[in-house]
């Protein structure tokens, strides 16, 4: 059964809203435990989505691209949240510290993604009566396996290109990281000309198919 564009956000509002939530409050939980308290004091390490919202990235885009997705047959998400604050030389060790306070966020939307497959096997058990939960556990899967593959795109300022960083020699990294102011834009011609989704759809296709195999899921 095809959704309605109320019904579409109905069932992604929940994933979509925990997906950013946890992703952000893990990577300034982890800047926390490796010495940069940054963003924990700034009440950033929280479970309070408005904490993390971007009124543009979360709100404005996503909804203007699921609207032309829908539009065009065939519903999209693209979005950011307010990145959380991280002060590298309050770390104990900033070059390799920064790649393990990026790799938390694409970490935890992997735990996220394993909790919805949970979810969606209960529903299995539970029968027809909790479709419209079934579909939301399904859109949590995708959402985060989408918002972690994503993320591990190595450009920067994306996890992927800060974990990138991390790992280079130093004269290398700070030629690297130069890309950074840049990188929103890198982003969008990717999106605009197909390659973003070539790039993640394959991943994304993995990581459900490694999920089901795990929790033995079926159509």
């Amino acid at each position: 059964m095809d959704l309605s564009l109320p019904q579409l956000i109905a069932v992604y509002a929940i994933p979509v809203i925990f997906a950013i939530t946890l992703h952000e409050a893990a990577h300034g939980l982890v800047a926390a435990r490796l010495g940069d308290r940054t963003a924990q004091l700034q009440g950033r390490v929280s479970l309070n989505p408005l904490r993390h919202i971007d009124p543009v990235g979360t709100l404005l885009v996503p909804a203007l691209i699921l609207l032309a997705s829908k539009a065009a047959g065939e519903a999209m998400l693209f979005g950011w949240a307010r990145p959380v604050p991280v002060v590298p030389s309050n770390l104990r060790s900033p070059g390799r510290d920064m790649g393990i306070v990026a790799a938390a966020g694409p970490l935890a939307n992997l735990a996220m993604a394993l909790g919805w497959g949970l979810a969606l096997k209960l529903t299995g058990v539970l029968g027809s009566d909790v479709e419209f939960f079934a579909r939301m556990a399904i859109a949590g899967i995708f959402v985060n396996l989408a918002l972690a593959v994503l993320n591990l795109v190595p450009v920067p300022p994306l996890d992927g290109g800060r974990i990138v960083t991390s790992l280079l020699p130093v004269r290398m990294a700070a030629g690297f990281s130069r890309l950074e102011p840049y990188g929103l834009f890198i982003l969008l011609a990717l999106l605009a000309t197909g390659a973003l989704g070539f790039i993640v759809a394959p991943l994304i296709d993995i990581g459900v198919g490694v999920l089901a195999a795990l929790l033995s899921l079926t159509d």
